[in-house]
């Protein structure tokens, strides 16, 4: 299994998880990809144990080769520091 992580910071309105709804702030992106292709999105507050899965953040890669676009994608998406 492989794993990605950086920090960055919500904008307005958070990250939805299913675990615990709206997590706002400093937090850290993790994607992991499984051998069979499938990537899963969590994030913790920054320096938190716990993760949260996010909500809709999960998909199957045609191409394992693709999990550091989606990542960067994903964290273009919710690293949202001025709104």
């Amino acid at each position: 299994m492989a794993s990605l992580s950086s920090l960055f910071v919500a904008g307005p309105g958070g990250v939805m998880t299913d675990e615990v709804g709206v997590v706002t702030g400093d937090l850290e992106l993790c994607t992991e990809l499984s051998d069979d292709g499938k990537l899963s999105a969590a994030v913790r507050y920054e320096g938190a144990e716990e993760w949260y899965a996010v909500t809709g953040g999960s998909c199957v890669l045609a191409d394992p080769r693709d999990h550091e676009q989606v990542h960067s994608l994903l964290l273009g998406i919710l690293h949202r520091p001025d709104g």
